[in-house]
């Protein structure tokens, strides 16, 4: 499994520094380790510390985040087609945005951000109260998929609304999701966020395992199930939130990631974390990368 990490980890390297180099102004492999560190020609130091590497580095993290919060899901909730969007906390941090836009708000560009990760933290307070009350998987999955519906009619409302057909695009851009023209500004107010989700699904990640042999055999081994699932639902909000908040809506990385990790890993759904959050954000990477090109 570290063999794994670090493989996936080296790839991650490899191909962020092919990244650097790519871009509507080629610059040379000459210039690009020197004008990380600030040296060379100002316009290209600017291109690389202020746009290719921000972007970059947006893209790996919108990725681990993605990935680390479907295998978190999905192995709370023992479903292979859980992802973050299931319960409902992608559609919630894309409302804030979205609201946030609509109203003109975004004028104050930091207020796009902060408005979705507010309605990640919202989304995520209300999902971890009904985690609390109620016992059923089932159950959390379909209010997840209720709160997921009700909040996509909403949205669609809004869009229909927009005063302006500069308006809808940005808010169809948004809602695609993309890690381009991206800053330093943009991580920073995510990071915390990213942090402490990132931290809590790695507490829970032996949970996960024991809640593979099922409820009642991980209670015996000493497992808290309320608060394990608590846990697992704060992480993968936070981590969630702060993605959309940083790339808006993007798919399929959450639940591609971890199945394909899980074969190479025994099935094991707590050391799935780790690794299907380094896949998550190669692929990103990769895509970004495929662009680009």
């Amino acid at each position: 499994m570290k063999r794994l990490d670090l493989i996936l980890a080296t790839l991650c390297v490899l191909v962020g520094l092919i990244s650097l180099p790519i871009g509507p102004m080629p610059i040379g492999l000459d210039t690009i380790l020197p004008a990380v560190i600030g040296v060379g020609p100002e316009d290209k130091v600017i291109i690389v510390q202020s746009i290719r590497l921000p972007r970059i580095l947006c893209a790996f993290l919108v990725g681990a985040a993605l990935a680390a919060s479907g295998a978190g899901l999905q192995g709370l909730l023992r479903n292979p087609l859980a992802e973050p969007g299931v319960l409902g906390v992608t559609a919630s941090s894309l409302f804030g945005a979205t609201i946030a836009l609509s109203f003109g708000v975004g004028a104050a560009v930091f207020l796009v951000p902060l408005a979705a990760i507010g309605g990640a933290i919202g989304a995520t307070l209300l999902i971890a109260t009904i985690a609390i009350r109620v016992r059923s998987i089932p159950t959390l999955i379909l209010f997840g998929i209720g709160l997921t519906s009700f909040i996509g009619a909403l949205m669609s409302l809004i869009l229909s609304l927009a005063p302006t057909p500069f308006t809808l695009a940005e808010l169809v851009n948004w809602s695609f999701g993309t890690v381009e023209n991206r800053s330093w500004r943009d991580l920073a107010l995510a990071a915390p966020f990213l942090l402490a989700g990132g931290i809590a699904l790695w507490i829970s990640r032996r949970g996960h395992s024991l809640l593979s042999l099922g409820e009642d055999a991980a209670r015996i081994a000493g497992l808290d199930v309320q608060r394990h699932r608590m846990v697992t639902v704060v992480g993968a909000g936070l981590l969630t939130g702060a993605a959309v908040s940083i790339a808006g809506g993007i798919g399929f990385v959450g639940i591609v990631a971890p199945h394909i990790i899980r074969p190479l890993i025994k099935h094991d759904p707590g050391a799935t974390i780790l690794s299907a959050s380094l896949l998550g954000g190669l692929l990103l990477m990769v895509a970004d990368l495929a662009l680009r090109i």
